[in-house]
């Protein structure tokens, strides 16, 4: 009776706009993903489990919205006559019923399934791209978020003013879905994090790290791990090495492990080996990447540094996630811990969703995947909202063709000669500094 119920939900009742992106999350894992959290409604409510699933991914597209709006302006609401409107209170209950664990899995699920396809039409000579990057998102200043996630400290003792999540981010370079991510406290290493998605990268690929994942234990772990996995990273100014084979600009250089790290990792020996490659950025200034591809015939330099340059493009991911589709707004949404879980697992849904929208519009137009992300969102919104409002004999093939369509006509790559050198630019104040007399004395 139950199974029949959630079928009849899912199948006759619907609302359109969750059809028009069925292609890419099917009911099947909606209706999967509730049943495996025990989150599955029994009796008949205007917002049963699978519903608040695409309420949560919604919320996250529509950030400027209230729970209110959002239900009512993409009808995702059951029908009732009694009740057309569902209220706040009860939006809030439904979240809270099915808790994060929901979108958890139903995450890792599209973001396997979605990089996989990505890395069958792109490749770095038979190699999957993937690079690997930290950040950090706010939390309102609740004291369950504070006690759960902490916050940064300061020298002079202060703390900052809003708890934080640290997060490091597993993500593919081609098109720019999270395929995995790991996040939780604040003062918990970003190594740690990096550690636990070692495991899930997969065989016959080169991940591009950030400097500050230069360690033994990183990266070669990920090369002891399986077969034929590489990695990329800039040395720092502070690396020591010596030079055991090749020229000053290519040469094969040999490291030493701390003991520290062998007492973590007993696997490590007390030399590993990396290829070291000196370059040049745009400024003049010497660099020095340091990559585990060794054959010099098939990854000559120039094609390694090529590749590196890729890796700053990932940086808009962020960007994209914190700027774009939550606003610029301070802090998330949700002062209780899990809502905090469940509104970053809702938005990295909704990223990846945007994303492979992306790259479907872009392999039909036999394009690279660089249509910009805001307009691409903003296409969303519109076809989302137009869907709501269609009879339900529309049909999804069309409704996606049409959004496809769209996509593809919009502007692709970035505009010749145009150059954005990476800087870092301190926070606007919201209100001017009032000084006092004695301070100006």
């Amino acid at each position: 009776m139950l199974s029949g119920h959630l079928t009849y939900l899912i199948e006759a009742q619907e609302p359109d706009d969750l059809r028009r992106l069925a292609e890419h999350l099917p009911d099947e894992w909606i209706e999967r993903v509730v049943w495996a959290a025990g989150a599955a409604s029994i009796r008949r409510r205007r917002l049963p489990a699978e519903q608040v699933v695409w309420l949560v991914i919604a919320l996250a597209m529509y950030r400027h919205w209230s729970i209110s709006e959002v239900l009512d302006s993409l009808d995702l609401a059951l029908p009732n006559e009694a009740a057309p409107f569902v209220s706040k209170s009860a939006a809030a209950q439904a979240r809270q019923r099915i808790g994060e664990a929901p979108l958890a899995w139903l995450f890792e699920q599209t973001a396997r399934a979605w990089t996989t396809q990505d890395a069958a039409h792109h490749a770095f000579k038979g190699l999957s791209l993937w690079a690997m990057d930290s950040t950090t998102l706010r939390t309102p200043d609740s004291p369950a978020n504070r006690e759960h996630f902490g916050a940064q400290g300061y020298a002079s003792g202060k703390v900052a003013s809003y708890p934080q999540v640290r997060a490091v981010t597993l993500t593919a370079i081609p098109t720019h879905p999270v395929a995995d991510i790991n996040f939780g406290r604040y003062d918990t290493n970003a190594m740690v994090y990096a550690k636990s998605l070692l495991p899930q990268i997969p065989e016959d690929s080169l991940t591009v790290f950030d400097k500050g994942f230069l360690a033994a234990e990183i990266l070669c772990g990920l090369t002891m791990g399986a077969r034929n996995r590489h990695f990329l990273i800039p040395a720092k100014s502070t690396t020591c090495w010596e030079v055991i084979a090749g020229t000053a600009d290519d040469a094969t250089v040999r490291m030493r492990v701390s003991q520290q790290a062998r007492k973590k990792c007993s696997a490590l020996s007390e030399f590993w080996n990396a290829r070291a490659i000196r370059t040049f950025d745009a400024r003049g200034r010497e660099r020095v990447l340091l990559t585990s591809l060794g054959e010099r015939r098939r990854f000559k330099p120039a094609d390694i540094v090529a590749c590196y340059e890729r890796r700053w493009q990932i940086e808009t991911s962020f960007r994209e996630i914190k700027q774009s589709m939550l606003g610029s707004e301070l802090t998330l949404c949700s002062r209780t811990v899990e809502g905090v879980y469940q509104e970053i697992w809702g938005a990295l849904i909704a990223y990846n969703l945007i994303r492979r929208e992306i790259a479907s519009a872009a392999w039909e137009a036999n394009l690279e995947p660089t249509i910009s992300f805001v307009r691409a969102l903003h296409t969303i919104h519109h076809e989302m909202m137009w869907a709501a409002v269609t009879p339900a004999y529309a049909k999804l093939p069309a409704c996606l063709q049409r959004l496809r369509e769209r996509l593809k006509a919009l502007p692709n790559g970035k505009r010749p000669g145009r150059a954005c050198e990476r800087v870092v630019k301190s926070r606007p104040k919201r209100y001017t500094v009032r000084y006092l007399k004695q301070d100006l004395n």
